[in-house]
């Protein structure tokens, strides 16, 4: 099917027809939701947030541990060095999964622990790490859902070009090869990419993720690159074992025109295409979204080749999606300042905040997330859809008995929660739901200054871990299948 085609009958071509923002208090948000039986409550993690361990047992650097050893870049000059102490505290992690009723456990697997330069034989003592990781994993009775990329590039493969060099698809492609031939005997369902979106827009756009660059049209080469990545992975996994579940991960939002004008509606479909689809349309159709690049021109700023349309294509078993806030979006005529990238569009808050706004700033609006689940729909088809983050950063700390009572966070999950059901009734495939994060970490460019976590984590105290008002709430979610 060409990609005019698919996106006609996705309705991808339509103009964007938003519906007005419903008041908070929907029937549906007071009622009770039950989830399916066998639907898979999870948590989620990421390897260099939570691991520590930087550089021992032949782990290679990072971007992510050249980025933050750099003085100006994070927040209070905070690093991931130590960060949760998972490297030898993995055990504590799994039995806090546990003890959340958690049936799947989503973290992701350190590139440069396994290839200490991006390429080249696997370093032994990390892929153990992760084996001892998984067994304990399995042997508690939890699924662990195990993303292959989450930020934490080789700092070898960016001082020869990162992510806007091409070959650096090839050497992803190995590396997937390599961990899945590895650990595909315990692991059966692969992410390749952790929101593609943005560690390139972050990273070689606008700079404040690392590498650190601030290079438009490196950043749109970047893009195409992890597309080839993407697809080359995606058959290295499956010659390993044609069983294996893969699919990879989006972060998506619903883009909200902020007028009712014909130009602010088309401001927000241009960015809708660009955020939500640039790494999934083009999975599943060998091309681009219209609408984006300027015609004629896509080929070039991508650094297109003949047969990249075959090479970019992966039929994913399934989709993992994450989804913390919508997007406003204006019409803007003087563009977003990237060559060849004329979006004229420019985001804004939610006018009055939406529904507030969580500690990191972020605006929280509930039924963005089932909009956003219906128009994703018609984008993923009949695959499954994994939720693979959503949460909010609340910063209580403990209370004078050591307790921590973040009822922002339980109201937050239970609207969102309700949200899910009610898309999943109206025929979305969602199989599972991860919450981010099963503990607080390091939040990137945030550092240590933001909690996500069901878990307090005390950064300052040798990392001990405390289960929050939040994560006894979502214990019992998990537990009943029951969201009140």
């Amino acid at each position: 099917m060409k990609r005019r085609q698919f996106l006609q009958g996705a309705g991808l071509l339509a103009a964007a027809g938003f519906a007005p923002r419903a008041a908070f208090a929907q029937p549906h948000e007071l009622e009770a939701a039950t989830f399916p039986e066998g639907f898979l409550w999870g948590a989620a993690t990421a390897a260099y947030q939570v691991e520590g361990a930087w550089n021992v047992d032949g782990k290679g650097e990072s971007i992510w541990d050249r980025f933050t050893h750099t003085p100006g870049h994070i927040k209070h000059g905070d690093t991931g060095d130590v960060a949760c102490d998972s490297y030898y505290r993995y055990r504590e992690d799994v039995a806090l999964a546990r003890r959340l009723n958690l049936k799947s456990y989503r973290f992701s697997i350190s590139w440069p622990r396994i290839q200490p330069t991006g390429r080249g034989p696997v370093n032994a003592k990390g892929l153990d790490y992760y084996k001892r990781l998984i067994d304990e994993t399995l042997n508690a009775g939890v699924r662990p859902l195990v993303t292959l990329y989450h930020w934490d590039l080789p700092q070898t493969l960016e001082d020869q070009g990162g992510w806007p060099n091409r070959d650096v698809s090839d050497r992803f492609a190995d590396y997937a090869g390599l961990v899945t031939q590895a650990l595909g005997d315990r692991v059966r369902n692969w992410a390749i990419f952790n929101e593609p979106k943005t560690f390139t827009q972050c990273g070689y756009w606008q700079g404040n993720h690392a590498p650190g660059r601030t290079d438009p049209l490196a950043y749109l080469r970047a893009t195409h690159t992890v597309n080839l990545a993407q697809g080359k992975a995606f058959r290295a996994i499956k010659a390993n074992d044609a069983h294996l579940q893969v699919g990879t991960v989006c972060d998506v939002g619903n883009m909200v025109p902020a007028t009712s004008s014909a130009a602010d509606a088309a401001a927000a479909e241009r960015w809708r295409r660009f955020l939500n689809l640039w790494f999934l349309v083009p999975a599943f159709t060998g091309e681009y979204p219209d609408g984006v690049l300027p015609p004629g021109q896509a080929h070039e700023l991508l650094g297109f080749r003949s047969g990249d349309d075959a090479l970019i294509q992966a039929n994913l078993d399934f989709v993992g999606l994450n989804y913390y806030s919508p997007w406003t979006v204006a019409y803007d005529p003087k563009g977003n300042g990237v060559p060849g990238l004329d979006l004229q569009a420019q985001w804004a808050k939610i006018p009055g905040g939406g529904l507030g706004r969580t500690d990191i700033g972020w605006d929280i609006y509930p039924p963005g997330f089932y909009d956003v689940l219906m128009q994703m729909r018609q984008v993923t088809g009949a695959r499954p859809i994994e939720i693979t983050e959503n949460g909010a950063a609340y910063d209580m700390g403990p209370d004078a008995h050591g307790q921590i009572h973040d009822e922002p966070r339980i109201k937050y999950l239970q609207a969102h929660l309700k949200q899910l059901r009610r898309a999943m009734r109206d025929g979305v495939p969602v199989r599972a739901y991860h919450c981010w994060s099963m503990m607080d970490n390091f939040e990137w460019s945030e550092g240590y200054s933001q909690r996500f976590g069901l878990t307090y984590v005390d950064f300052a105290h040798q990392r001990e871990r405390t289960v929050k008002d939040s994560g006894n709430w979502y214990a019992k979610v998990a537990a009943s299948n029951i969201v009140i």
